[in-house]
């Protein structure tokens, strides 16, 4: 259970430290400088086992997570009973500004274009391999084990680093400092050989019933980012895991509420709180990600009524029996707004010759346009859907700019 902790400190084990030798490998391509200094022990982590933790935060923190979790659960309702397909809208609009949070970004039209092969943009890729670990995140969350977390690591890398996945890491890592050792890093996260039975630790608190679901998932998703289970891809991998943990404690049960839109909003205080995390302090992240639902709310609530406009216009626009194919063109434009008659016709399971009549039909009424020149390999997006994403990622790195 979590009490009030009447010294408002949100006290907590704090993470520990531990000498480990370096072997050089002899052919390090460094200055000399480097090169000493990658001599000797380095310090990596030794986190607290949390699965039994009692969690004490002061007041006023318990009443902000619980306030930020009634105001999730109404919006994932909000968003659950409209008609415009806001699930996958929103999961999209999540994976992406999580993969910006690691400065993966792209543009929704050229996101859009990698979901049906046609971006030539690696980091648009990328983000669509951050659709696949959030599905994978959702669709695992009733089963939240150590395979589960591995699968959704896999579904985010399988495609670009193919060697990564499948396992827990196998080597030493850390973040920021020299390329050819950890001993100048701002962070050394523990050594491989402790990692599987973190993991297995942070799993077993993440099962425990007796801490609100917010808190839960925040810390959770700390101890994941400090344990850095794999060789690449933990904040993605760990942003999913808080999606996962949101749904599998039922305050989401529709969409995927754009939390990571609401920690892009201020990453400092997002990395800030992870460090103070690690020296004990569960207040800072239980803060950040609160804040962050109401940001990503906010956020959310004004991309909900742009394409809602959207697709009211298109309405208004477009007259047509209720039962032809322009009108499930419309709907499937909402979530996927760059096509071709090809994807359009295996999505709507319509032959290419009457995909292509609603595309034309669509260009008529100025739903859509052509993104490129001549009469082979065309592709159309629609310009007001494009537009509503692209306002939603820029609302929410206004802070960082």
């Amino acid at each position: 259970m979590v009490t009030i902790d009447k010294q408002q400190s949100g006290v907590w084990p704090a993470t520990g430290y531990e000498a480990r030798p370096w072997v050089r490998a002899g052919n390090e391509v460094a200055s000399r400088r480097a090169k000493l200094q990658a001599r000797g022990d380095y310090r990596a982590a030794v986190p607290p086992l949390i699965a039994a933790a009692p969690v004490a935060l002061p007041a006023e923190v318990i009443a902000l997570a619980d306030d930020a979790s009634q105001e999730l659960a109404r919006f994932d309702a909000e968003a659950g009973t409209m008609a415009a397909p806001f699930a996958s809208i929103l999961l999209r609009s999540e994976s992406a500004s999580s993969s910006e949070v690691e400065n993966l970004t792209s543009s929704a039209k050229q996101v859009a274009l990698a979901e049906i092969g046609e971006s030539k943009s690696g980091n648009a890729r990328l983000v669509v391999a951050n659709v696949r670990a959030m599905t994978a995140a959702i669709a695992l969350s009733d089963h939240l084990d150590e395979h589960s977390i591995i699968a959704m690591h896999d579904a985010l890398l399988r495609d670009t680093a193919p060697e990564y996945v499948g396992y827990w890491r196998n080597e030493q890592v850390w973040i920021g400092g020299g390329s050819i050792s950890p001993h100048a890093a701002a962070f050394v996260p523990p050594h491989h050989t402790r990692v599987s039975s973190l993991m297995a630790d942070v799993v077993a608190f993440a099962r425990r019933t007796d801490v609100p679901v917010l808190i839960q998932a925040a810390i959770a998703h700390a101890q994941f980012e400090t344990i850095h289970p794999f060789p690449d891809g933990n904040g993605r991998t760990g942003r999913a895991l808080l999606q996962g943990m949101l749904r599998h404690g039922g305050l989401t049960r529709n969409v995927t509420v754009p939390v990571s839109a609401g920690l892009l909003y201020d990453t400092d205080a997002y990395f800030r709180a992870l460090t103070e995390y690690r020296a004990g302090n569960t207040s800072a992240i239980v803060t950040a990600v609160a804040e962050a639902s109401f940001a990503a709310i906010r956020n959310g609530r004004v991309l909900v009524r742009d394409i809602q406009d959207a697709a009211a216009r298109w309405d208004d626009l477009i007259m047509a029996r209720s039962d032809s194919s322009v009108h499930k063109a419309k709907s499937y434009l909402l979530r996927q707004p760059v096509v071709n008659a090809k994807t359009l016709a295996g999505e709507l399971q319509i032959s290419d010759v009457a995909a292509q009549k609603a595309i034309d039909r669509l260009v008529d009424a100025e739903v859509l346009t052509q993104t490129n020149t001549g009469r082979r390999n065309r592709v159309w997006q629609a310009p007001e859907i494009l537009a509503a994403l692209d306002a939603f990622g820029a609302r929410a790195r206004r802070r960082r700019g």
